[in-house]
């Protein structure tokens, strides 16, 4: 993992090289992992995400007329839009479109968007299940507010954000990674209920408990803008037309046997149970975090992985054999985390195990001529802040 202070020093010198000055400022937002709730927030359902130390940072300045050029330290690309560019959804493609979707967002809500110069760099890992979308769309929609000083209190920026992934960029994605990378508080995870956006910081410290949060890069990479996800969330909204309720977060838990009778087929009911039992694994973790309990939600999390597997079914060999190989080596509970189809593992572990766990990973991957996993451990991060 790189420092966020080098990744805030790396924007600046993009910026200082492009435009010849310095930023006004500079802004930073997180990728997340994702506790545990999967695809239950586009079922208005409940997630349990936290903020990564891992940070995308904006470095940015006013310009005149309504006028858009960003940098990018990935690509080398600098790209430049105006307002014609952004009242079409599609006209701005590629990363630049992410950024562009915000100023879209913002415009079509009757925010006056000032124009402006940006540069960003990032520490987010790109393909792995880890948000670095919603992590650009964070960190550029700060730097526009306040640049700007628009009146767009936190609480109602991650639902703008998510309108410009949705809408301009097409990727059917839920409220979750928006909310993450906007509301998080460090050593805290985020319980929201993505209905009423209510939510709850749980604390999430889990030094005291001897215990750690083991991430493993899969490196199968998985990809948003994909058949599969859309496929996934018209599957639910479907179900819930049939079931006659507004989304999968009404049918209770002590409900589903019912539920799961007046559907017409397999697939659509192994899709409704995972959704309805995931949403009360979230609630139950929740209870046992409030509860100072962290050890006994492994196997809540080892069960959602279970079923992302095979109700879902949105894991891949290299996932699956993460999951089994960290539980078998000693993890308490692992799960895939993110929208799947690759991604990253999480693995609850215990502290001093961490670097025995990721060794027995790295070993089944060898062994099965996987490309080599990346591993690190994380705490609970902030969420979009300025810098500067």
């Amino acid at each position: 993992m790189t420092d966020p202070r080098d990744v805030a020093a790396r924007a600046t010198a993009g910026f200082r090289q492009v435009y010849a000055e310095p930023p006004a400022g500079r802004w930073a937002a997180p990728g997340r992992v994702n506790l545990i709730g999967e695809h239950t927030d586009y079922n208005d359902g409940f997630v349990l995400p936290f903020a990564l130390p891992q940070r995308t940072v904006a470095a940015a300045a006013p310009a005149p007329h309504d006028r858009w050029t960003v940098w990018s330290e990935l690509t080398g690309e600098t790209v430049a839009f105006g307002a014609d560019e952004v009242a079409a959804p599609g006209r701005v493609t590629g990363w630049a479109a992410y950024v562009a979707g915000v100023v879209w967002a913002l415009r079509a809500a009757g925010h006056p968007v000032p124009g402006a110069r940006l540069a960003i760099a990032s520490d987010v890992p790109l393909g792995a299940g880890l948000s670095s979308s919603a992590a650009i769309e964070a960190a550029v929609l700060t730097a526009l507010v306040d640049l700007g000083g628009l009146d767009l209190p936190a609480e109602h920026q991650p639902r703008l954000a998510q309108r410009a992934e949705n809408h301009y960029v097409g990727a059917p994605t839920g409220i979750m990674d928006q909310s993450a990378a906007i509301r998080c508080r460090a050593g805290h995870a985020l319980f929201l209920d993505c209905r009423t956006e209510r939510v709850e910081h749980i604390p999430f410290d889990l030094d005291p408990a001897g215990l750690t949060v083991l991430v493993i890069d899969s490196r199968a990479p998985h990809r948003h803008v994909d058949g599969e996800y859309a496929a996934r969330r018209a599957s639910c909204e479907k179900a819930a037309s049939l079931l006659g309720v507004p989304a999968l977060r009404d049918v209770p838990s002590t409900g589903l046997d019912d539920a799961l009778a007046r559907l017409p087929d397999d697939e659509t009911r192994r899709r409704v149970r995972h959704v309805v039992t995931e949403n009360q694994r979230v609630l139950d973790t929740v209870a046992l975090l409030r509860a100072g309990a962290p050890r006994q939600i492994g196997p809540l999390l080892t069960a959602s992985h279970a079923s992302m597997r095979d109700d879902f079914a949105i894991t891949v060999p290299e996932v699956d054999t993460a999951v089994e190989v960290a539980h078998a080596a000693g993890a308490l509970g692992a799960r895939m985390t993110g929208g799947g189809f690759g991604g990253c593992v999480l693995a609850l572990v215990e502290a001093d195990q961490a670097a025995t766990v990721a060794a027995a990973v790295t070993t089944a991957y060898a062994e099965r001529a996987f490309t080599a996993p990346t591993h690190t451990t994380v705490t609970p991060a902030t969420g979009a802040t300025r810098l500067d």
